[in-house]
């Protein structure tokens, strides 16, 4: 039925609408006039049944209007809706027929001013950096070269299209290990977690582990943003490189990992030497080494040639007859030194015996004295040691005898 031709024509008595058709013409005017409209209020009447639908009464001061927000769009919200709470609303207002009221159908909600997200991040991030998650002492170094790396993000996406991009381009000496996971909506914390955690435990070794996902709103990263993600990442036994939305966009995620990448892209260069630098420094290494062992050889050169140059080379028995010489010079020294010292002692000792025998009593004999003594030895200097009778010793320079005292004279007496 066309509403236009439900309206009453002026020049012929006006028909009798019935509800649904006078519901009907209400209802195009209502949704023909406003498509998309912005409605701030607070929440009142809240109510989530199990269809997963939300049930609600905006308000103000002055009045109210019912809005109703379908599962899908309530699965996108990240805030705590509750009643009280001052949002801003997009949506379309919708005539429901049945009951002959109108409604705002909301396509999407934010809290105004410091919203409920913004508070629920603060609060779980303080929290977070307490447990010290957070702290620059917990980051890992990435390996230089690594041989497989797991990286966990949704297999449709621009994120992993862009990530293997740059990997074949810069480096191909590493496998690559897809995780697929939902990256947004109800659930997806989760699979994220899960996958970091099963990753771990995987009997092949792991050297990387990436967490990616293109750029999009508060509400599109907030799953990077929910302490179960956060806690599998500081638990990774693997280093975790977060590689979530655009350089602006910064989550708990990122600030858990051991590196932060801007972008997915910028994982890719952060995971993975590229390959034209590493053969560059392999050529600078190359150049450095070659330059080095010609260094080398010169020196060697040098040295070799002023060994060569030396005396000791070239003639290498002139020193031996200088020492020969040497030695037999020292040895003539020695022998006249020898000589002169023989000589000496001979004298030395000529002089010496001539002493000794000037005072030896046997040089005194042999000028006509005699050395008498008893017959026990005892040398008889007077005559008063001597008794008549008594057998003494006499010594001559030539011969001795044995004689007796036959009368003792003392002088004097």
């Amino acid at each position: 039925m066309d509403a236009a031709s439900l309206l009453p024509d002026r020049e012929s008595s006006p028909p009798v609408l019935t509800v649904s058709a006078l519901t009907l013409l209400i209802k195009e005017v209502v949704e023909g006039s406003f498509p998309l409209v912005w409605v701030s209020g607070e929440i009142s009447n809240f109510s989530r049944p199990q269809s997963g639908h939300c049930y609600l009464t905006l308000k103000d001061d002055q009045a109210q209007i019912r809005a109703v927000i379908w599962r899908g769009t309530a699965a996108s919200i990240r805030c705590d809706l509750h009643d009280g709470l001052e949002v801003i609303c997009r949506g379309h207002l919708d005539l429901y027929a049945a009951r002959g009221s109108y409604q705002l159908v909301v396509d999407e909600l934010q809290p105004k001013g410091l919203g409920a997200l913004e508070q629920a991040l603060r609060r779980l991030r303080e929290k977070l950096a307490a447990e010290g998650l957070f702290d620059r002492g917990r980051k890992r170094p990435l390996p230089s070269f690594p041989r497989r790396i797991a990286v966990i993000t949704s297999p449709t996406g621009a994120a992993i299209r862009d990530f293997l991009q740059v990997l074949s381009r810069r480096w191909r000496g590493c496998d690559v290990l897809i995780v697929p996971v939902r990256v947004q909506g109800v659930g997806s914390a989760d699979e994220i977690a899960r996958a970091i955690v099963t990753v771990n435990r995987l009997l092949t070794p792991v050297d990387v582990l990436v967490v990616a996902r293109g750029g999009g709103s508060l509400e599109d990263l907030w799953a990077f943003n929910e302490e179960p993600v956060v806690r599998a990442i500081a638990g990774s036994r693997i280093p975790v490189v977060s590689g979530v939305g655009h350089e602006i966009d910064i989550t708990l995620a990122d600030l858990a990992a051991d590196l932060r990448a801007l972008t997915p892209s910028e994982a890719a260069e952060r995971v993975v030497p590229a390959v034209d630098d590493i053969l560059a420094r392999l050529r600078s290494r190359q150049q450095q080494m070659a330059a080095a062992l010609r260094n080398r050889v010169s020196d060697a050169r040098q040295r070799l040639q002023a060994l060569a140059d030396r005396r000791v080379i070239r003639k290498p028995f002139d020193r031996v007859h200088e020492l020969g010489q040497q030695l037999d010079q020292w040895s003539a020294r020695a022998s006249r030194a020898m000589r002169q010292r023989l000589t000496q002692a001979r004298q030395d000792t000529a002089g010496m015996s001539a002493r000794l025998e000037s005072l030896s009593p046997l040089g005194v004999l042999s000028r006509g004295y005699t050395l008498t003594t008893h017959l026990d030895g005892r040398l008889i200097g007077s005559a008063e040691e001597l008794s008549a009778g008594e057998q003494i010793h006499t010594r001559f320079a030539r011969g001795r005898a044995i004689s007796r005292v036959e009368s003792v004279a003392i002088d004097g007496q």
